[in-house]
């Protein structure tokens, strides 16, 4: 019998669409013998999306647009604002659920979304629900984590733990080796990288930083280009603006002392972490472990503008000694690329870049494996997956 999977994600940044996708093509890979249905949360609740009604923009789409104004700070006090907003529909969200349920009935849903968690697992009766969280560790409450009959998916001990502090049990936690890649960010690069960078208008021999922002890019992308373009330091940039089509003309028009490549959006980013030497860009879950991923140390930036719920990413990066958190890109980033350039801090960075060992989207089908046989044949036998255990420490 072929179980039906089904895969939720959101398009507000691009990050969960991304892990849905990625989970989904090693899935197939695979040959699982599932059916994999992705839907996006815009559909589930559009018949309920108020801010569409009165204001014309989908509700996915708010968290988009402050990223692009830089609307971020006091970004703990608009989730919590928020939240009491979604209180009031919550009644209608279940309802629309459970219509889509009806026409569409799945036998595991799998949600790769935050803060609708509550809702899905009411709505599903006794479908089980599988939360994998794409945030290194929850923002509590009510962001990620729920207490609530349901299997939560980890990358990290802090969020394994969280998950337990709210009263889940270890049994119903699983803990993979980090966040859900692209799994071409996994396969070999047979490239001429001093060739590739020459192609790009860029030095062959030179150490060269990756700037991303996400999807929708950033204008402190700009303020890093000017501060390094006037540090008078030995280096060039591959900028890659996104969405963000203002930040990418404003680059590509200025005064420049070093070489800088400007892309805008692009799904290249496999190939272009190839060619740099390190990272520069905001604390996301998925940018930092990307960066990982091609062992390239990170710079990130922390502050009152942070995002609230990726402040901890920073902390993390901190705590695993994979790169520098910066306070001012503006102010900072000089010195940052110079500390990171270092030979000795640069090849601890490499190293410890590399000791991450990063393989979740391998290991999450085996996860679900065992989930979908604990719920048809009462218990399931022994897994490749890691079940959360509070007086063990995993690789993070």
């Amino acid at each position: 019998m072929s179980e039906k999977i089904t895969l939720i994600y959101i398009d507000s940044g691009g990050g969960h669409r991304a892990a849905a996708t990625a989970l989904r093509e090693v899935i197939q890979r695979q040959k699982r013998p599932w059916q994999i249905e992705m839907v996006c949360a815009q559909e589930l609740f559009d018949s309920v999306d108020f801010i569409r009604k009165y204001t014309g923009i989908e509700f996915q789409e708010v968290y988009n647009i402050v990223l692009r104004k830089g609307w971020t700070l006091g970004s703990a006090q608009m989730i919590r604002a928020m939240h009491g907003v979604m209180r009031m529909s919550y009644a209608s969200q279940v309802s629309a659920l459970r219509g889509y349920w009806a026409q569409s009935p799945a036998d595991l849903v799998v949600s790769l979304i935050p803060h609708f968690n509550r809702a899905i697992k009411e709505s599903l009766n006794a479908t089980p629900l599988v939360t994998i969280l794409t945030d290194i560790a929850d923002h509590p409450p009510h962001f990620w984590l729920e207490n609530q009959d349901q299997y939560v998916i980890c990358g990290s001990n802090r969020a394994a733990a969280q998950a337990q502090q709210i009263g889940l049990p270890p049994h119903k936690i699983f803990l993979t080796s980090g966040m859900i890649l692209n799994p071409a960010l996994y396969e070999p690069f047979s490239i001429d990288r001093a060739k590739e960078r020459s192609a790009l208008g860029l030095q062959p021999d030179i150490p060269t930083g990756l700037v991303l922002f996400g999807g929708e890019g950033s204008d402190e992308m700009v303020k890093i280009a000017d501060a390094l373009n006037r540090s008078g330091q030995r280096l060039q940039l591959i900028v890659l603006c996104g969405k963000n089509q203002k930040v990418a003309a404003q680059l590509r028009e200025s005064k420049r002392e070093i070489p800088i490549f400007v892309e805008g959006f692009t799904r290249r980013i496999p190939f272009y972490m190839e060619l740099a030497d390190f990272f520069i860009g905001k604390p996301g879950p998925g940018s930092i472990s990307e960066a990982l991923a091609k062992r390239l140390p990170v710079i990130v930036q922390k502050n009152a503008w942070t995002l609230a719920h990726e402040r901890y990413n920073a902390d993390w990066v901190e705590e695993q000694g994979v790169g520098i958190v910066v306070r001012s890109f503006k102010n900072d980033i000089a010195g940052a690329v110079e500390t990171v350039l270092a030979p000795k801090n640069y090849s601890r960075y490499r190293q410890q870049a590399a000791a991450t060992r990063n393989k979740a989207v391998f290991e999450i089908p085996d996860i679900l494996e065992q989930i979908i046989l604990e719920q048809t044949m009462g218990r399931s036998p022994a897994s490749q997956a890691a079940q959360y255990q509070p007086d063990i420490i995993h690789s993070a």
